[in-house]
């Protein structure tokens, strides 16, 4: 039996806007350098699994021009896996003219065991003994948006063989979602394949996700990505173990430490707000976890407030907490009157009390009288809030 690592999508050297540098802190950089560290923890797992070669289905770098450093350093990593491992050139980088694959930086650092699967030839895959336990055919892409199947035609010409033959390709199968723009592989030639004795075995590249998850016999595949890389990917990477045999038989295997996770909830009182606390308090490893909230529902100049207070707290431990751009639409009531009894200047009440008569027509007026809140409540605790931003009023 021949067991193999299937992964894919590595897009190393892969830059997110919300990952800015905090103080001291850069998430950007450890988002890069644990992609490239995700690429060792991989070759762990293929030792420990027994794996004796490993195939990464496509997009193995974000693009064409990542630095020298990203090459160097992904080759260095790679090489550390110490087994066979086929790259096929995907979407990201794809194998054109002037493509890196083919710059010095790429083609003076890349180890003795990676193997770049630059054409449509059937590869040889040995064992340490010599003996031929696999053989791999793959149609590598030499555009960013193919126009036709890329798989369709090879798999329809290939012809039934006993030793085992994986198809390594790189696009969106027809029937799942995806973005339409990049190859659609259809699925009839590759089932036909496989039905007649010409494949053994599908990997897949494209989809960020471990596809599919409740059938560990499928013979067509997703691996998922080895860190999670959007909002749209369930839980952290993945890879999967395959085992060539009969029946074929696959394992999916959390190697991800990163995470995207969206937090979606109503609020309307104290009670939701220490509720959102908990949900916050709830996820390991915070500075490698990603946020993206949506809150819905009515709160109270107060309630704002402390809201505004709880997030400013867990922006300094999460790599990011961000509201949505399109599904975040809390609303504030400004006939707030909490302020009348507070011990502060005559003046101070004055501009709550027109700031809350402008609230219903003027966002920065919420934000004004929040902030107020803020002082006010720092003052009275001696401490001083987190303050991200002054806010001017327009009556």
């Amino acid at each position: 039996m021949t067991r193999f690592l299937h992964t894919s999508d590595w897009q190393l050297g892969m830059t997110r806007h919300y990952l800015s540098k905090r103080g001291d802190d850069d998430p950007q950089a450890r988002f890069t350098a644990d992609r490239i560290e995700a690429v060792r923890r991989l070759g762990d797992v293929a030792h420990q699994e027994g794996c004796e070669f490993v195939v990464v289905a496509g997009n193995v770098f974000e693009t064409q021009n990542v630095s020298a450093q990203i090459i160097a350093r992904a080759c260095e990593a790679m090489a550390s896996i110490d087994i066979p491992v086929y790259l096929l050139p995907g979407n990201h980088d794809s194998l054109e003219p002037g493509c890196l694959w083919d710059g010095q930086d790429f083609l003076r650092r890349c180890p003795s065991n990676v193997h770049v699967l630059r054409d449509q030839a059937e590869t040889q895959v040995t064992n340490g003994n010599g003996l031929v336990i696999a053989t791999i055919v793959a149609a590598p892409l030499t555009t960013r948006h193919p126009s036709t199947d890329p798989l369709a035609k090879l798999a329809m010409s290939l012809k039934p063989t006993e030793t085992p033959r994986i198809l390594v390709g790189h696009g969106q199968l027809e029937g799942l979602s995806g973005d339409t723009r990049d190859a659609l592989i259809s699925r009839s030639p590759l089932d036909e394949a496989i039905a007649r004795g010409a494949l053994h075995y599908v990997a897949l590249g494209d989809r960020h996700i471990a596809w599919p998850l409740n059938d560990d016999h499928a013979a067509i595949r997703y691996s998922g990505t080895q860190e999670s890389t959007s909002f749209n990917e369930v839980g952290v990477g993945t890879t999967v173990i395959v085992d060539l045999g009969d029946p074929l038989t696959c394992q999916t295997i959390d190697v991800g430490t990163w995470l995207h996770a969206r937090v979606s909830q109503e609020v309307a009182g104290e009670a939701d707000l220490q509720i959102l606390r908990d949900r916050l308090d709830s996820f390991d490893h915070r500075d490698r976890t990603i946020i993206r909230y949506d809150l819905h529902g009515q709160v109270t100049i107060p309630q704002q407030a402390e809201l505004d207070e709880i997030l400013a707290d867990y922006e300094t431990v999460f790599a990011s907490l961000e509201p949505s751009e399109n599904r975040h639409d809390l609303t504030v009531v400004g006939n707030d009157i909490s302020l009348a009894e507070a011990d502060v200047p005559g003046w101070v009440r004055e501009a709550a009390e027109e700031l809350s008569g402008m609230c219903a027509t003027n966002d920065d007026a919420v934000a004004a009288l929040t902030l107020l809140h803020r002082l006010v409540n720092a003052e009275e605790a001696g401490t001083a809030p987190t303050v991200a931003h002054t806010v001017e009023v327009s009556r």
